[in-house]
Parts: C-alpha cells; sequence; structure tokens
C-alpha cells in the first residue's frame, strides 16, 4: 500500500513494526492509522504517527483462509496479538490439548499475562495487582475464544442434506463444511 514509503516498516526495539509504533498491518481499531485526522489530540503523543500520511497506514481487510473442516480438527483459537506475542502457535495448542475445556481461554489468557509479568520481572500476583489502564504499559490486550468441534456432528453434516450455511467475508462466499477464520488483531482497546 506504501510503495514510495520506505520507513513504511522499521525495526524497533527488535520488532518489525508499521511505522515503528505496530507489529501488524490490518485490524478492526486503531482508527488514528487508517484516518489522518485522528491522528492528533487527544490521542497520546507516542501513538502518533509524526508525519502526516494520505493513504491508510493499516486496513481493516483481513485475510482471508479457507479450510476444509477434517475429522480431526478439535478446536480452533482465535486470538488477539497480545496472545501470539507469548505462545507460539504449537505452545498454544498444547495449552489447549493438555487442559480441561471448561475455562480454557480463560486459563490461556492468564498464562500469557505470567509471560508478560516474567518479561518484565515481576510476579503474575504484582501484575494483576496494577490497575487496568496502567497496565497497559506493562502488556498488549489479549482476547482468546477457542471453539472446540464435534467430528461426529461434522461428519453426519456432510452426508445430511440441509440448508447451507456459509460465512461471507472480503467478497468470498464460502461453502457451509468450510471454515473460513480471519485473523483480524486489535490494539489498545478495539475488538
Amino acid at each position: 500500500m506504501h510503495p514510495d514509503d520506505s520507513n513504511i516498516v522499521v525495526l524497533k526495539h527488535n520488532v518489525w513494526r508499521v511505522k515503528g509504533i505496530i507489529q501488524i498491518s490490518r485490524c478492526i481499531g486503531d482508527v488514528y492509522l487508517k484516518k489522518a485526522e485522528f491522528n492528533r489530540e487527544p490521542l497520546y503523543a507516542k501513538f502518533r504517527v509524526p508525519q502526516p500520511f494520505k493513504r491508510p497506514i493499516l486496513s481493516s481487510e483481513p485475510p482471508i483462509l479457507v479450510h476444509q473442516l477434517q475429522p480431526q480438527d478439535q478446536f480452533i483459537i482465535f486470538a488477539s496479538d497480545g496472545l501470539w506475542e507469548h505462545f507460539s502457535n504449537q505452545e498454544a495448542v498444547d495449552i489447549v490439548q493438555n487442559n480441561p475445556h471448561a475455562g480454557i481461554a480463560r486459563r490461556m489468557v492468564k498464562t500469557a499475562l505470567k509471560a508478560a509479568a516474567k518479561k518484565r520481572e515481576m510476579r503474575y500476583s504484582d501484575l494483576n495487582k496494577i490497575d487496568r489502564g496502567v497496565r497497559r504499559h506493562f502488556h498488549d490486550d489479549i482476547t482468546v475464544i477457542v471453539v472446540f468441534l464435534d467430528s461426529n456432528l461434522m461428519s453426519r453434516a456432510s452426508t445430511v442434506k440441509f440448508p447451507g450455511i456459509s460465512v461471507r467475508g472480503g467478497g468470498v462466499s464460502i461453502p457451509h463444511n468450510t471454515l473460513a477464520p480471519f485473523t483480524t488483531t486489535t490494539d489498545n482497546g478495539g475488538t
């Protein structure tokens, strides 16, 4: 989107960031990086882009991946980048597979918060005592949803005739027996 801007992505604190601010290029929130008129006060100066911009820096259009559901598919993890900065895909899968289903999203958030506290050389209990507004300086927002799939229901659905269910996104219509996860990541409050 910005072939003429050599500083659209820069390395800051050993992490590649869009305009040196944010690790993602697509999200629902962060309107100040989509519309220049919001890139001003009352937004804190540390979040603002110092140079004026005419085209959006971020996009809310998610990439779409279509995955044909298989009988061995057990669950889907939908999570914000606040979780993924602490876990690899495999680590997240291991947490879900090795723990009871009930409360698994909460367990994942707590495990990520423990990792965030450790990175800040503090205890989880101390991090948890910090007011949520101030905690923003210690870790990113963390949102997790885990959807468990019923393989028996999925295999019956492929043989039974019923009205199709589809998911639409990005101009793509997806058949009823597929899954279209889209990754939409938010920072600083938008979900």
